[in-house]
């Protein structure tokens, strides 16, 4: 039985994989979305504020795409790292030692994802609709999670 259960911890493979596949066709997509946006800002040439205000929210959506497929290629490595190999070469920056450490990483991305969701807002803008209301609920969630990140013990490098 012990065997069995020191084994199971391989199945973790499948959210690895998965995880890598969504980051994977997230960044296809993003790739290819890029490519599209700036063949449609070249054609036909305008430089308008309407157009450049549209080219401006576009990339910022992409940058929106390439954030969380970044995050699921994070948590693709940090799992692969705690569960399968510990051994994996990565830089230090992103070396993964305890589940916190995973979990750190992604509420870092959460955090720039949210904050890219209002610029997003601010930038589509109309002036009537009032942004308090995203921004404070996304102000309340980077205060919350500051204070869970702050809060909780730090390990040590075994």
């Amino acid at each position: 039985m012990t065997k069995l259960l020191a084994s199971s911890r391989y199945l973790i493979i499948i959210a690895v994989i998965g995880s890598f596949l969504a980051g994977t066709a997230l960044l296809v997509f993003g790739g290819i979305a890029t490519v599209e946006t700036i063949i449609k800002a070249l054609n036909p040439l305008k430089f308008d504020e309407k157009v450049l205000k549209e080219l401006s929210l576009a990339f910022i959506q992409l940058v929106d795409i390439f954030l969380i497929a970044t995050a699921m290629y994070v948590i693709a490595l940090g799992l692969y790292e705690l569960f399968i190999d510990e051994k994996i070469i990565l830089p230090e920056w992103l070396a993964i030692h305890h589940l916190d450490d995973l979990k750190d990483k992604l509420l870092g991305v959460i955090v720039v994802v949210m904050a890219v969701f209002f610029l997003r807002e601010l930038v589509s803008w109309d002036g009537q609709t009032n942004l308090l209301i995203p921004g404070g609920s996304i102000a309340l969630i980077v205060a919350a999670l500051t204070y869970f990140l702050s809060n909780k013990p730090k390990h040590t490098k075994e």
